[in-house]
């Protein structure tokens, strides 16, 4: 295991631009104490496909860009760092390291969410993880580390397939036939079976009618896998094209820490004045909020919202990270702000209070709110079935989760 490794001052960005396979050199990342200041390179701005890694946070222009409020790194390259998952495995490879943002970019791996990558070097570019490894080793990988195990040396290439994914639950990146996944572990403190529950939403999910990334349920060595496929790659003959991604959080220009700030009236806002097209956009925002108070996923922050960014256009990515949440207790509330006459909670009654925002007249939510309630309600077995989740877990997902009886409080 790879141990010895010392602080980066500076790395350049790389980026793979709209329609690219190669990526190109666009910008520098340089510390200044705990700041990290980033700069594009004139080259690379005279460029006629050039595109802003972000419109808002780092427009193409001259000058050197310094991060904003709490922000030590600009957030729209925050979102090409690893998450809590990634970090541990990181911490994980090079024990007795203490990282900081620059580092956590430099060590995890090329194949990261969006089109962005960080080297060294800004006239080389060496992938780090080009190695192909079979599904079972991904998982052992990180069964090890989850379980806090030595990890023998034949284990280290797989390992480093989990280090620039987001999220805090075991996964790792591969490809399959030509397609890119992440693919998402079971983990030793589930206390139910997540990754079974997770197909089950996404699928719901699609008879509802949103727009959401396309899911596999998989065994390997007995364990249930669940494969997203990543909607931020495209094949073709001439290779693989990377597509640009910008996060809720940073779209609204927010640092972790901040999360909490972030609410659905704001993100509405941007996606009125920003989006292509708005009024489609926030009909289905409102769509994917209406679902998690349905299923009981409060884990709707900022991260689990992005949208596509060609460097003219946003628009919002498919849905993903739909997991019903596992509650004993009542009330509950969105992690992201709802903002309606109910302040957060977690109630269709809600919800509905709230549908002026998106674009939408109190009877066209309420027909979109029925017509998810009936949805659920008629598919949920067979989709149960189809993912094979036993009596018991299912019998403890409904009502706990999905049509928590909370949800429906003042609804009808």
């Amino acid at each position: 295991m790879i141990s010895e490794v010392t602080q980066a001052e500076q790395a350049y960005v790389w980026v793979w631009l709209p329609g690219a396979t190669e990526p190109v050199v666009a910008g520098r990342i340089h510390k200044q104490g705990n700041l990290h200041h980033f700069t594009y390179g004139r080259r690379y701005r005279e460029r006629d496909d050039a595109i802003a890694f972000s419109p808002f946070e780092l427009p193409l222009q001259s000058g050197t860009f310094q991060p904003e409020g709490l922000n030590t790194l600009h957030s729209c390259l925050r979102d090409a760092a690893p998450d809590a998952w990634g970090r541990r495995v990181v911490g994980y490879r090079f024990p007795g390291f203490n990282p900081d943002e620059l580092d956590y970019l430099l060590l995890s791996g090329s194949d990261r969410i969006g089109a962005l990558d960080f080297q060294l070097s800004s006239t080389e570019y060496v992938p780090r993880s080009v190695e192909q490894t079979e599904l079972q080793g991904l998982l052992q990988a990180a069964d090890m580390v989850d379980q806090r195990m030595p990890l023998p040396a034949d284990l280290d290439i797989a390992l480093l397939h989990g280090t620039s994914v987001g999220g805090a639950r075991p996964k790792a990146l591969i490809s399959d036939e030509g397609r890119a996944y992440i693919a998402k572990f079971s983990s030793s403190t589930d206390s139910y079976d997540i990754v079974k529950a997770e197909y089950v939403a996404m699928q719901l999910a699609v008879k509802v009618g949103l727009r959401v990334a396309s899911t596999r349920l998989v065994s390997v060595v007995g364990k249930d896998v669940l494969l997203v496929e990543r909607f931020d790659r495209s094949g073709n003959a001439g290779g693989v094209q990377r597509r640009m991604l910008l996060s809720g959080l940073s779209l609204l220009g927010l640092n972790e820490m901040e999360a909490r700030y972030a609410s659905y009236h704001d993100l509405a806002d941007l996606i009125r004045s920003a989006f292509v097209e708005p009024t489609q956009e926030l009909h289905e925002l409102y769509a994917r909020l209406v679902f998690n108070i349905l299923i009981g996923n409060t884990d709707d922050h900022a991260r689990n919202h992005s949208a596509f960014w060609n460097g003219r256009d946003l628009s919002l990515t498919p849905a993903y990270d739909l997991c019903p949440q596992m509650r004993s207790g009542r009330e509950a509330g969105q992690a992201m702000q709802i903002g309606g006459v109910q302040g957060n909670l977690s109630t269709l009654a809600n919800v509905l209070s709230a549908c002026s925002i998106f674009m939408l007249s109190e009877s066209e939510a309420r027909e979109l709110i029925e017509h998810q309630i009936a949805v659920v309600e008629d598919s949920w077995m067979e989709t149960c079935d189809l993912a094979g989740l036993g009596i018991v877990e299912r019998e403890r997902l409904w009502g706990a989760a999905i049509f928590n009886p909370f949800c429906f409080e003042g609804w009808r």
